[in-house]
């Protein structure tokens, strides 16, 4: 199947799953998960319509996306992939939606940037629900003081993103970050929820998920 047409079938289960779930499709972000791919595998998306891509890293990201963005100038840049303090000021620059601040490090970091650069962009928060060391997230206990902070340095905040555990059933831990937003967000709604990719983006959207981060279902293998 090409990725066109992987699109449309990717659409048509998010609709599915919106009416059993009963939420308007339109509450649903679809991430084209694009990293690792190369442009000529990133342009039939393109041209079918899709708008919203997400990138692990931001050298990648800046070399594939320079050229791309002047023709389709629309497009929506996702960072999903962990951030190092030092390509705060980069990434700033380079993306439009960040979502794996996780640290108080990347918080002053990105603070400073975005200071510098006269812009804010919104972030989400990356959540360690399943307590591994060694994936990036905070940690539940740390998310109070950590939400405080970033409020304190004026970052925009979007939500709550995690990636579960792998080979562990993913919906106990897309209903925890569920609760944990609902518990922290300013108010009812305001924030979204960054889980699902492409073995269990219908799981997540039916407990709430707003973006959906899918990459193999669409472009098939990595790059």
């Amino acid at each position: 199947m090409d990725s066109a047409a992987a699109l449309i079938e990717v659409e048509e289960r998010i609709v599915r799953t919106c009416k059993i779930a009963k939420r308007d499709p339109d509450e649903v972000t679809l991430i084209a998960v694009s990293k690792t791919h190369p442009v000529e595998k990133i342009e039939p998306l393109l041209e079918a319509g899709q708008r919203v891509f997400g990138e692990n890293r931001v050298q990648e990201a800046q070399s594939k996306w320079t050229e791309l963005r002047e023709r389709y100038e629309d497009v929506e840049l996702h960072l999903i992939g962990q951030l190092q303090s030092n390509k705060a000021e980069d990434a700033a620059a380079t993306f439009d939606v960040i979502h794996s601040l996780d640290r108080t490090s990347l918080l002053k970091a990105l603070a400073k940037a975005y200071d510098k650069l006269g812009k804010r962009v919104p972030c989400f928060i990356q959540v360690d629900v399943g307590e591994e060391d060694q994936k990036g997230g905070c940690a539940i206990s740390d998310l109070p003081d950590f939400i405080a902070a970033a409020r304190e340095a004026d970052i925009p905040l979007k939500g709550l993103m995690c990636i579960p555990p792998l080979n562990k059933e993913p919906a106990p831990f897309f209903a925890l970050l569920d609760k944990l937003a609902r518990e922290h967000e300013p108010e009812p709604g305001a924030w979204g929820l960054s889980m699902g990719m492409s073995a269990d983006y219908e799981t997540a959207i039916m407990l709430g998920a707003t973006h959906v981060r899918v990459g193999s279902a669409l472009f098939g293998a990595r790059g």
